[in-house]
């Protein structure tokens, strides 16, 4: 289930993937995806198994054949670290999409930005565009909206007796929304909302706000 939100009368949907899509810029907001990352891991010892690899790309295959967007904004953290074997899955997956890519660097952004370049892809350090700003890390300016990762937030819900669920989410605030790690190779920080915060939590491919008059 897709969760619908307005802000500053624009409509976004909050999608299990992770991404938000903006409808009326066409546009897919991404997180956080960490290509690379299982390679990495992978080169200094640990024990993943080598298709683990692919699924970022397969999900970001399959969010994007579903909504056709004109634009995929990656909000920082697309590659974990230096280039490895994924790269080259990665400009197949950029051939492949019909979309204009555009990258806000994040820390783990340190590949050069000749490469995106090469492969057609835009690369910022922030985009302001509509009243909204785009960023990796969580950036209050006045005026404007927030969109940003860099924190994979979480959240703990209690269930039955003593038993809790650590869940990514999305993290909204009155002037911003955390997204939550696009990357299926990631951890998660869990936060403390206050009463006027928004948590939508994911949860067996739904969206689900769990803030609104209920206790976290």
């Amino acid at each position: 289930m897709i969760q619908n939100l307005e802000i500053q009368n624009h409509n976004f949907k909050l999608h299990p993937s992770g991404a938000i899509f903006w409808e009326e810029e066409n546009m897919l907001l991404i997180a956080d995806v960490h290509l690379g990352k299982v390679a990495h891991f992978r080169k200094h010892g640990a024990a993943i198994p080598a298709q683990a690899a692919f699924k970022n790309l397969e999900k970001l295959t399959e969010i994007s054949n579903y909504f056709q967007p004109k634009t995929i904004c990656f909000l920082g953290d697309l590659f974990h670290s230096i280039l490895n074997d994924e790269w080259h899955d990665f400009e197949k997956w950029v051939e492949y999409t019909q979309a204009e890519v555009i990258l806000i660097s994040g820390n783990h952004d340190i590949i050069p930005t000749y490469l995106y370049e090469d492969l057609g892809i835009k690369v910022f350090d922030e985009l302001v565009l509509k009243g909204f700003y785009l960023t990796h890390h969580p950036t209050e300016v006045e005026g404007l909206f927030n969109f940003s990762g860099h924190i994979h937030p979480g959240v703990r819900l209690r269930g039955l007796g003593r038993q809790y669920l650590r869940l990514p989410c999305f993290y909204k605030t009155l002037n911003s929304l955390i997204l939550p790690a696009f990357g299926n190779f990631t951890g998660k920080h869990i936060l403390t909302p206050s009463e006027k915060d928004e948590v939508f939590a994911i949860v067996e491919g739904e969206v689900i706000c769990v803030s609104k008059n209920k206790k976290l």
